[in-house]
């Protein structure tokens, strides 16, 4: 008999499509480290059915007739939800995806992500941590918050380290193991980081890294 995972990760699965929901559905019903609770067609039925149920992570759709994405999580942002939001768009170029950076979206993937990589991302959204794929931030940066500013600020040596660690989803506890630092020392890392970029977070300064060649 299999035993049971030390943790299960709950999840709901908010898609305007059947086919992807049932597929998402079965994805993750075959490994017992997660449970679906329950799907939903539009953002609307998914901000409700997250609220009700209380899941860890909500795998979100961008755009879907009835109610798309953004709004959905700005509302669930709004409502403070505990879950986290993990969107999978279609397309890399999906000009919702930076909106939803802003929304509060905790990451980021395509929807034709390889099975390991999604359960990974999901794992890392349910703790709170970015997952945001290259394709998807190379495309963010001609509407990200904040403009390149001519001689500003570069980054330094242990500053691009501590954001190579974080575009790869990892907490700002393993980064301080990783480093042999504190984690008050990465956390003033990242808000050097912040202002140097422009960015207000974790995900818009990964988005933006990527785009100016600090990363990839």
């Amino acid at each position: 008999m299999a035993e049971e995972p030390a943790r299960v990760i709950t999840l709901i699965v908010v898609d305007d499509h059947p086919v992807v929901r049932n597929g998402l559905r079965g994805m993750f019903d075959s490994a017992a480290e997660f449970r679906v609770l329950g799907e939903a067609a539009d953002g609307v039925e998914g901000v409700e059915m997250a609220v009700r149920l209380d899941p860890d992570v909500v795998l979100m759709d961008l755009r879907m007739p009835g109610g798309g994405g953004v709004a959905a999580i700005t509302e669930l942002t709004r409502r403070g939800a505990r879950s986290r939001v993990l969107v999978l768009t279609t397309y890399d170029t999906d000009s919702d995806t930076l909106p939803a950076i802003e929304a509060g979206a905790t990451g980021y993937l395509l929807k034709d992500a390889p099975r390991e990589d999604l359960f990974t991302a999901v794992r890392a959204a349910a703790d709170g941590r970015t997952v945001l794929s290259p394709a998807i931030a190379s495309r963010l940066v001609s509407r990200v918050r904040a403009p390149v500013r001519p001689g500003g600020e570069t980054l330094s040596a242990r500053e691009r380290e501590v954001l190579e660690l974080v575009a790869k989803g990892t907490s700002n506890r393993e980064i301080a193991a990783s480093l042999f630092i504190s984690e008050a020392t990465v956390k003033t890392h990242l808000t050097h980081v912040f202002a140097k970029l422009g960015a207000k977070d974790r995900a818009a300064a990964v988005a933006v890294a990527y785009d100016r060649g600090i990363l990839g």
